[in-house]
């Protein structure tokens, strides 16, 4: 491994530390400086295209909620020029919000992203959440009473 692919893997790892806590102080405006504009996803409720479309989606469940704590471990990022992939473990909390924090929503997953480099800096273009686990109450995010 050259300096370059040390530096490349330093910036990505930033990167993903920064969009989880995006996620976590719901700065939107991050989390589209943080990716392109025709990124992909899939955060296990199906096909999502397009930076809006994905905002969209996490605003949709996150700004329901009260706190929220999206924590990263095991990442591994590999360099191959100007294209990157990355997986990292995750394990979020979401507690509910307007006094009810005693209802939570956790999930253990793990995060596969494919990023780009643009204009010297890397941006995420594809992100997969696989959810490995779940515990607690969709209400967290007023969707019911579901667990």
């Amino acid at each position: 491994m050259d300096l370059i692919e040390l530096l490349s893997e330093r910036e990505i790892y930033r990167r993903l530390v920064q969009f989880a806590r995006a996620m976590d102080e719901r700065d939107w405006q991050l989390i589209e400086g943080l990716t392109t504009e025709d990124i992909t996803a899939d955060l296990g409720n199906g096909p999502l295209a397009g930076r809006a479309e994905l905002v969209a989606v996490m605003r949709q469940f996150l700004d329901q909620c009260g706190t929220t704590q999206h924590l990263l471990g095991n990442v591994l990022i590999d360099i191959d020029g100007d294209s990157a992939s990355s997986e990292a473990y995750v394990a979020d909390m979401h507690l509910g919000g307007d006094g009810n924090e005693d209802i939570t929503f956790r999930t253990l997953g793990r995060y596969r992203d494919r990023w780009r480099k643009v204009d010297g800096r890397w941006l995420m273009c594809e992100r997969v959440k696989e959810n490995r686990a779940t515990v607690g109450s969709l209400a967290v995010f007023g969707f019911g009473q579901g667990t």
